[in-house]
Order: structure tokens, then sequence, then C-alpha cells
């Protein structure tokens, strides 16, 4: 993680956010990943709703924006009423212009290491249930397959199905 630098979002780091969204859509729509995101879904005012209720993170590296994060502590919409044992990653999105290969890696490792650090020994995620691709990566990162949610609401979108995975994270004890 040395390369990259940490930090939470704030509201002069919106436009950001909302371009690294942006190109990644684009980026997943070029290599045929047609249902996860789209250009133009989010705006500024979904992150700045998320920094409220949540957190966003910002990854830089050599003071360029190299990916972003957003980490909820409950996600009701997928997962259901849940005891405070988990953090929620959204919204993992790299520079694919910039980012060193791996950064995807490294930032979800971040991700996991805030949940640890607030005292939450889990660490939840979900992902389009036909994002094959993207399914196989987080198994292959230690999350677990542990149900799917029907008909999940989507900002800028109609409802979708979604696989949902938990891993525990560092330090995890369940």
């Amino acid at each position: 993680m040395t390369h990259l630098r940490f930090r939470p979002a704030g509201p002069s780091d919106l436009a950001t956010l909302v371009r690294l969204r942006d190109d990644a859509a684009r980026w997943m729509l070029a290599r045929g990943v047609t249902g996860q995101w789209h250009p133009g879904e989010l705006d500024e005012d979904h992150f700045r709703r998320v920094m409220t209720h949540g957190e966003v993170w910002l990854a830089e590296s050599a003071g360029r924006p190299a990916g972003a994060w957003e980490l909820w502590w409950e996600d009701e919409a997928a997962w259901g009423p849940q005891p405070p044992v988990a953090g929620y990653v959204h919204r993992l999105m790299v520079d694919h212009g910039t980012a060193r290969p791996g950064t995807g890696r490294t930032l979800l490792r971040a991700a996991e290491h805030r949940v640890a650090e607030t005292g939450r020994p889990l660490v939840r995620l979900d992902c389009l249930a036909s994002n094959a691709r993207l399914t196989a990566f987080y198994t292959a990162e230690g999350y677990r397959v542990v149900g799917r949610k029907e008909g999940k609401p989507q900002p800028g979108a109609g409802p979708k199905v979604f696989t949902l995975l938990e891993k525990k994270g560092p330090g995890g004890r369940p």
C-alpha cells in the first residue's frame, strides 16, 4: 500500500468522485460488462448523501486520484436489518488510466482495515449476480457467497439481482 495515500473524501472531492465512477462505468462497458454501472447514473448529491451516513474514501498516488470506495455502516436494502457487526463496501472504483495493477485489491484491503478499526469483525459487499468475473475476484480475495438479493433498488437505475458476499476482516472474530 506504500504507493497510495488514503484519506476521507470531502465536499471538494465530489466532482472527482463522479468522474471516477463514470470512468469506471465506461471501463466496464468497454469490457462487455453491461448491467453493472453506466456513466451519469450518480451525481455529486449521491456522494454527498453517502458522506452524511457513512464514509467515502479517496486513494491518491503522486497527488492524483487512483480510486475510491464507499463504506456504509448498514445496508438494509441488500442485507435487511442487521446487528452492527459489519461494514459494507460499495462502489469500489479504480482509475484504470493511471492506477497500477493491483490497485483494486489494495483499495479493498484498506476498506477492510478501516472496518476493523471500528471493531466490526465482518466486511460485506454485493455485486451484480450476472457479473461472474467480479464475483470470482471477490471470492479469490477471501469473500464467501452468503446469499442473493432479488430486486435491490439502485440509484439512477431500476432494481437488480445481487450476490451477497462477506469476509472476516483483519482480526475478525465470528
